[in-house]
């Protein structure tokens, strides 16, 4: 799949939201935006190669991963709006559509069709927004991760959601999709086999972790033992 060349932007809320930058500085952060959002979080290395020195202000304007990468937040959720719009297009393209209107249009302008989509997501986005297949799961994290990650990562997000009622913590999951960038973002934090995440587990805990993956057929490692048992 080709990547998204567009985002929605916001006009004032980017006004409102660089109300305390000089305009070098507003360069540097709408440069970083679009760095992010065609290379997805962005390393100290990538922001010294592309820009140089960046001030703290513009800095600030961005959250760093448990990797250390910068992330706007704002741009992720713009992001994450467009590819549920994208998606939600193509299951509607594959089952026909939506019905015909008989109602003959009055000729008048429509608003713009992305932000129109966007405030109604609610109306649109309501397929598979909870549960979900490991098919479905594996196609939306591998084009974020890769095919051979997401078929690691896919197995077990579905077979760990599918064994605590599709929760996250001791709510109902709203949105899948939104549980599976999280998934996506501390998959390295919890990787099996990276020793800077491993601790050794006591005789109880590994006899804790063994029952899990034998009763819910995963592979979780030590790493995982705190995000499950915690």
């Amino acid at each position: 799949m080709a990547k998204d060349p567009a985002f929605l932007f916001y006009s004032s809320d980017f006004l409102n939201g660089v109300a305390d930058l000089t305009m070098e500085e507003r360069g540097q952060f709408i440069t970083l935006l679009c760095l992010q959002h065609q290379k997805g979080t962005l390393t100290d290395k990538t922001i010294r190669l592309c820009l140089g020195s960046v001030s703290v202000d513009v800095l600030s304007k961005f959250t760093k991963d448990k990797d250390g990468n910068f992330y706007n937040e704002r741009l992720m959720d713009e992001i994450e709006k467009r590819i549920q719009f994208t998606e939600s297009r193509r299951n509607n393209g594959s089952k026909g559509g939506r019905p015909k209107n008989n109602t003959k249009p009055l000729g008048l302008a429509k608003h713009n069709l992305m932000e129109d989509e966007n405030e109604n997501e609610n109306e649109d986005i309501n397929i598979n927004k909870t549960k979900c297949t490991f098919e479905e799961v594996y196609e939306y994290m591998a084009i974020r991760i890769g095919a051979e990650q997401a078929k690691i990562e896919a197995e077990k997000f579905v077979n760990y959601y599918t064994s605590n009622g599709w929760k996250v913590g001791k709510n109902p999951m709203k949105s899948w999709q939104h549980a599976a960038n999280t998934w996506i973002i501390n998959s390295k934090q919890y990787a099996k086999g990276t020793s800077n995440n491993q601790r050794k587990l006591t005789k109880g805990e590994q006899f804790n972790l063994d029952g899990y993956n034998l009763i819910n057929a995963t592979s979780f490692g030590a790493g995982d033992y705190d995000r499950l048992f915690g």
